[in-house]
C-alpha cells in the first residue's frame, strides 16, 4: 500500500513540476510581449477587443490607477451576474423553466462568482439555468481567474522595475490571461473531457423509468466546457451539487488525476514565470520548491489519516477501518485525500467526496491549507502573491537575526511595506475567527451540535475568507444571515488580499536596486527552510484553539471509541 501511494504521488509530482516550469516560461513571453506560439493567432485578436473597447494597450497605469480599474471590473461583473439571476426565468436557454433566484441567494451568488470564490448557496442543476450558467458564471470563471493573473503580473512588475511608477496595464493583463492561457488549456481539457465521457450540451434534462417504476429525472448540459474552466481557474463551483463526485464532471480515474492537476498547473506556473520574468529562474525554483514541500506534507498526513481509518469502524465490521462513507468507491481514499487537498492548498474549492466524511485529522490539514492562506499553490496568481508577502515577511525576521537592513531582491523594505505585509497575512484570520464566534453566537446549526458544529462553522468561513469554497456540510447555508454575512466575508478577504498587493507593488517600484553584492543570499536550502517555518508557525499559532475545539478533540475521541 505504501508503495503504491508513493508511486501515485511521485507521478502526480512529476506531472505537475515539468508541466508548471514549462507554461510558467510560456506565461512570462506572454506578459512580457514577446512572441509566442499563438501569436499568429492572438495577436490580430488583442488587437481587434482593444479598438472596440478603445484600450491604450501601451498605457502604463500606477497602482491606484490599476486598482480603480479593477474595482470597475468587480463592480460591472457583479451587477451583470446579479441581474442574470434575478431574471433567469424570462431569458433564453431555460428549458426547465426554473424561476428567478430569491435576492439574498442572488447576492451572494455574484459576489461569489465575481471573488472566483464560487461558493454556492443553492442546488446549481435543479436552480440555475444553462444560459446564468453560460452567460454569467461561466464567463465570470475567465474573468475572475484572469483578474487574479493581472495583479500577480503587477505585483511582479513591482518586484522587478525600479525608479517609477507605472506597474502595468490592467486591461492587457486581462485580456492576455484570457486569450493565451485560459481559453486555449480549457478548450484542450474540454476535449478530453468528452472523449472520457463527460457530457457537453444544451438539451433539456432526460427523465426515465427506475426498475422500482418512479420517474428519475438525469440533469445535463454544458458539463464538460464548464468543468474545465472551473478547474484551471481554482473556480470550484460544480455544475451538480456532488460537484467531482458526480460521475458526469469526473467520470474516470483518469480524468480524477487529470482535475488534480488541473486545479494545481497553472497556480504552481507561477513562480516560474516570476524566475523568468525577473531574469533569475532560481528565484523561482526557490519559491516553487517551498509550496511543493508544504504540499507534500499536507497530503501525506491527509492520506496517512484516511489509510489509516479509526478502530471504531472495525468494530463495526467495515473493512480494515477505513470509512469510505461518503467516497466515490471509483477513486478511493488516496485519490480523495490527494483531490481535498489540491483544492483546498489552492482556492480550487473542488470535491470528489463529502468533505464532512473525512477522518478528522484530514479535515484540519484542509483547515491548515487554507489559514495559511492558500499559499501552496493557492488561487491563480493570489497564491504566489501570498507566498512573497511570506518571503517579505521572512526576509524582514532574517535582517533582525543578523543586523541588517530588510530587503528583497535587493529593494529596501520600509515601514510601508511591512505595514501592508502584516495587513494581509494576519486580517484574514481575525477576520475568520470573528465571523466564526459571532456565527456561533447567533445562528448555532440545529443538527449538529458540540466539536462537530464548531468544526462546521469555523471551516465554512475559513473557506469564504481565503475565497476557496469548499464546504464543511450545510450551516444554514441558505439563511439570509448566512448569506449576507458570507458575502460580506468574501468580498473583505478578496478586496483586502487584491488591493494590498497593488499598493505593495506601487511601493516596491519606485525603489532602486542595490549593487548585488549587497543582496541577502535566498537561492539555498536554507532559505526554504526558514520560509516554511515562518508559515507553518503564525497559522499554527494563530488558529490552534480552533484546531484543538474543533479536529483535534474529534481526532482524539475517534481514538477513544467515541462517535
Amino acid at each position: 500500500m505504501l508503495g503504491t501511494w508513493l508511486f501515485q504521488i511521485a507521478v502526480l509530482l512529476l506531472c505537475l513540476t515539468t508541466s508548471a516550469f514549462f507554461l510558467g516560461e510560456y506565461m512570462a513571453r506572454v506578459f512580457m510581449g514577446k512572441k509566442t506560439l499563438l501569436s499568429p493567432l492572438m495577436v490580430p485578436l488583442e488587437n481587434f477587443i482593444y479598438g472596440i473597447f478603445r484600450i491604450d494597450f501601451q498605457e502604463d497605469m500606477g497602482w491606484k490607477e490599476f486598482s480603480a480599474n479593477f474595482l470597475l471590473f468587480i463592480v460591472l461583473g457583479f451587477l451583470v451576474l446579479f441581474l442574470l439571476q434575478k431574471f433567469q426565468h424570462v431569458l433564453p436557454l431555460n428549458p426547465e423553466k426554473f424561476s428567478s433566484i430569491r435576492w439574498d441567494r442572488a447576492f451572494n451568488g455574484a459576489v461569489s462568482f465575481i471573488t472566483n470564490t464560487n461558493w454556492q448557496p443553492y442546488t446549481p442543476e435543479i436552480e440555475i439555468s444553462y444560459f446564468t450558467r453560460l452567460v454569467g458564471m461561466g464567463v465570470q470563471n475567465f474573468l475572475s481567474t484572469a483578474a487574479g493573473m493581472a495583479i500577480a503580473v503587477a505585483f511582479i512588475n513591482g518586484m522587478l522595475r525600479k525608479n517609477g511608477n507605472g506597474i502595468g496595464n490592467f486591461w492587457v493583463y486581462l485580456t492576455r490571461s484570457i486569450l493565451y492561457v485560459l481559453l486555449p488549456l480549457s478548450l484542450l481539457m474540454s476535449i478530453f473531457l468528452m472523449l472520457q465521457g463527460t457530457p457537453n450540451n444544451l438539451n433539456p434534462y432526460v427523465k426515465v423509468k427506475t426498475l422500482e417504476g418512479r420517474e428519475q429525472v438525469i440533469a445535463q448540459g454544458p458539463v464538460a466546457s464548464q468543468v474545465a474552466i472551473r478547474q484551471l481557474g481554482t473556480s470550484g463551483g460544480g455544475i451538480f451539487a456532488a460537484n467531482a463526485a458526480h460521475p458526469y464532471e469526473n467520470p474516470t480515474p483518469l480524468t480524477d488525476l487529470v482535475n488534480i492537476l488541473a486545479l494545481l498547473l497553472i497556480a504552481a506556473a507561477f513562480p516560474f514565470m516570476f524566475g523568468a520574468m525577473i531574469r533569475d529562474r532560481t528565484e523561482g525554483w526557490i519559491i516553487f520548491a517551498a509550496m511543493a514541500l508544504l504540499f507534500i506534507l499536507l497530503l501525506a498526513i491527509s492520506s496517512w489519516s484516511e489509510l489509516r481509518g479509526s478502530e471504531i469502524f472495525e468494530k463495526l465490521n467495515i473493512g480494515q477501518g477505513i470509512s469510505m462513507e461518503g467516497k466515490e468507491l471509483r477513486f478511493g481514499n488516496i485519490s480523495t485525500a490527494a483531490f481535498a487537498t489540491a483544492a483546498t492548498a489552492t482556492a480550487g474549492g473542488a470535491a470528489n467526496a463529502s468533505y464532512v466524511s473525512l477522518m478528522p485529522l484530514t479535515g484540519m490539514m484542509l483547515l491548515l491549507a487554507m489559514t495559511m492562506g492558500e499559499v501552496v499553490f493557492g488561487g491563480i496568481g493570489y497564491g504566489f502573491i501570498g507566498m512573497m508577502f511570506y518571503v517579505v515577511l521572512t526576509m524582514f525576521l532574517i535582517a533582525l537575526m543578523i543586523g541588517r537592513s530588510p530587503e528583497i531582491y535587493g529593494k529596501k523594505l520600509g515601514t510601508r511595506e511591512m505595514v501592508i505585509t502584516v495587513l494581509v497575512l494576519f486580517m484574514p484570520g481575525i477576520l475568520q475567527l470573528v465571523l466564526t464566534a459571532t456565527a456561533v453566537y447567533i445562528a448555532p446549526p440545529i443538527a449538529t451540535a458540540g466539536n462537530q458544529g464548531l468544526i462546521k462553522i469555523f471551516y465554512n468561513y475559513v473557506s469564504v475568507v481565503a475565497n476557496n469554497g469548499s464546504s464543511f456540510g450545510t450551516i444554514h447555508s441558505h439563511g439570509v444571515f448566512y448569506n449576507l454575512a458570507t458575502s460580506w466575508a468574501m468580498f473583505a478577504g478578496y478586496l483586502l488580499l487584491s488591493l494590498s498587493a497593488l499598493a505593495m507593488a506601487g511601493s516596491m517600484v519606485k525603489k532602486n536596486v542595490s549593487p548585488k553584492a549587497t543582496h541577502f543570499h535566498t537561492a539555498n536550502g536554507l532559505f526554504i527552510l526558514l520560509l516554511i517555518s515562518v508559515i507553518l508557525v503564525i497559522s499554527s499559532l494563530s488558529f490552534l484553539p480552533a484546531f484543538a475545539l474543533g479536529p483535534m478533540i474529534s481526532h482524539l475521541r475517534m481514538i477513544a471509541g467515541i462517535f
